[in-house]
């Protein structure tokens, strides 16, 4: 049986409109979502709460995905195995090493998804940890 009442999510998205597309497609899915509209608030999250996945976007603002990453290096998330997927735009492939180089586990390229596709990549990820 799926249990997905338990995962938590957490979106770190400052685009209002994917934030709550995201929200909506994985509570209709029966995960827990939290939110972040920015780097600063995503950190505090990270390190006060536990989830069992992150999905960070690149672009954000106050600090990018990038320096969430390179902070959670020094100091890990409180959920320390939580794996952390880069939400990223098409063209931004030396970013996406870099991520991958701090640790993420994967990345969704925004505007080619569907949200099928999103929720078969979320659960493949929830699956592995």
């Amino acid at each position: 049986m799926d249990n997905n009442q338990n995962k938590k999510i957490l979106i770190v998205e400052d685009d209002q409109f994917l934030r709550e597309f995201y929200q909506e497609l994985l509570i209709a899915e029966g995960y827990f979502v939290d939110m972040a509209p920015d780097g600063e608030v995503a950190l505090k999250k990270i390190w006060e709460k536990e989830f069992d996945l992150i999905l960070l976007d690149i672009m954000l603002p106050k600090k990018d995905g990038v320096q969430i990453l390179r902070e959670l290096k020094t100091r890990p998330p409180k959920s320390p195995q939580v794996p952390i997927v880069v939400l990223t735009n098409l063209g931004q492939d030396t970013i996406i090493k870099e991520c991958f180089d701090l640790g993420a586990e994967g990345y969704l390229i925004k505007s080619a998804l569907n949200p099928d596709q999103v929720l078969t990549e979320v659960k493949s990820y929830l699956s592995k940890s």
